[in-house]
Formats: C-alpha cells, structure tokens, sequence
C-alpha cells in the first residue's frame, strides 16, 4: 500500500481523507464509507478472536 492511497479500497486520497484507528495504528481512508468497512472488519476479526480463546 502506498502512502497516498487508501487503506481499504487503494484509490488515491486527496484532501478529503478520514484517519481511522484500526489496531491501535491510525490508517487513512478515502471516504466514509472504507472507513466504516474498516470498522466492521476490526469488529468482526475481534469477536472471531473471542470465540476462538
């Protein structure tokens, strides 16, 4: 991934991007909405790590 790029889709980010904090690690997105499938996906591998202890 590029440093210009979004973290969910790898468009190109302008300055419009979102700074989402996945992990403990801020990351940047083009839009709201990779910002919200970043979300769900930090909740979905969360839960599935719960399960599986």
């Amino acid at each position: 991934m590029k440093e210009n790029t979004c973290a969910a889709c790898d468009c190109e980010l302008d300055s419009t991007r979102i700074a989402v904090k996945i992990g403990g690690k801020t990351v940047e997105v083009c839009c709201e909405e990779c910002a919200e499938a970043l979300r769900e996906a930090e909740v979905a591998t969360r839960s599935a790590q719960a399960t599986n202890k």
